[in-house]
């Protein structure tokens, strides 16, 4: 597989790889501020110590170092499974850019990097992950493994999905859930990426795929995907503007003033009902802005991480 050869084609990331790599190394050098002090130089080795358990595996020099307790993990102890789900419809490729940056993002672009940090940090613990992609159809489906074999193919993914789709491409998100949940027999992480854009009538279906996998015990995190500027804010200048939805091809003129505060209440509201389904379904939800960066998204898979392994 030419990886380059693709990127190239796609005028996608020029290395997605690198960048991934150079995201993590920036959240790692900034941790030694953070509750997760001494991630960096010990992060595959141990496991943080709690109250009660056995003081016989605790590491003191790593305690000299770091001031905090930590037990030395063993091989067995280290081995997790995660599951990436990326949702690839065309209103995940907003806004339209020809080259993608660390700083010149689409919300395909930015879950497409995340999900390669991630990955990232799954290899330097030696864990196991895999990936499903979907958008009108269930495209493509990778079980969980850890070769570095493994992750190239993986990336190599990445960044076939992040290729504009010559028609639109609309999403039956639960559907797949479904299927993917069918396909995940040992308990895994899960992450999931999309903008939740789907019809009303399709939300309690969504849920049900969601309450689906929580029953098979994996843990669910849902990075909601938007993009602030445009679909929260409805950041456009005040000229007669063609607004087509890029999913159905429907489209509407108008002014953006003459609709912003309603449409921003009414865009909070969706917010806030994800949110609080998110909730009652034990569902870890994530509120994902593009232009926010990746260290919300690394944290929570760090957090998760530790509460999933013990």
């Amino acid at each position: 597989m030419n990886i380059e050869k693709q990127i190239n084609e796609i005028q996608g990331f020029k290395n997605l790889e690198l960048l991934a790599n150079q995201v993590v190394e920036g959240f790692i050098s900034g941790l030694h501020k953070s509750p997760f002090h001494g991630f960096s130089a010990e992060f595959a080795e141990h496991k943080i110590y709690n109250p009660g358990e056995s003081t016989k595996h605790i590491d003191w020099k790593l305690y000299a170092k770091t001031d905090k307790l930590y037990t030395k993990r063993y091989e067995e102890e280290t081995n997790l499974r995660c599951h990436l789900i990326l949702d690839t419809s065309s209103s995940m490729h907003y806004p339209r850019i020809s080259e993608l940056s660390a700083t010149s993002l689409n919300k395909i672009g930015f879950s497409a990097l995340a999900s390669a940090a991630i990955m990232n940090l799954l290899k330097r613990q030696r864990d196991a992950v895999g990936m499903s992609v979907y958008s009108d159809a269930y495209e493509f489906y990778a079980s969980e493994k850890g070769s570095e074999r493994h992750h190239q193919m993986l990336l190599g993914h990445l960044n076939s999905a992040i290729k504009v789709p010559s028609k639109p491409k609309n999403t039956d998100t639960y559907k797949h859930l479904h299927l993917i949940a069918e396909k995940l027999k040992r308990r895994s992480l899960v992450f999931l990426f999309t903008d939740m854009f789907q019809s009303d009538a399709e939300e309690e279906a969504l849920f049900e795929a969601l309450q689906h996998l929580k029953y098979n015990k994996h843990e669910v995190i849902l990075f909601h995907t938007y993009d602030g500027q445009k679909e929260l804010s409805f950041d456009f200048s005040n000229r007669p503007r063609k607004y087509v939805d890029v999913e159905t091809g429907e489209s509407v003129n108008l002014y953006a003033d003459t609709i912003k505060a309603s449409y921003e209440e009414a865009v909070q509201q969706f917010f806030d009902a994800i949110k609080l389904r998110c909730g009652q379904y034990r569902i870890t939800y994530v509120p994902a802005d593009i232009h926010q960066g990746f260290q919300k998204i690394l944290t929570t898979y760090l957090v998760a991480r530790q509460k999933f392994g013990g």
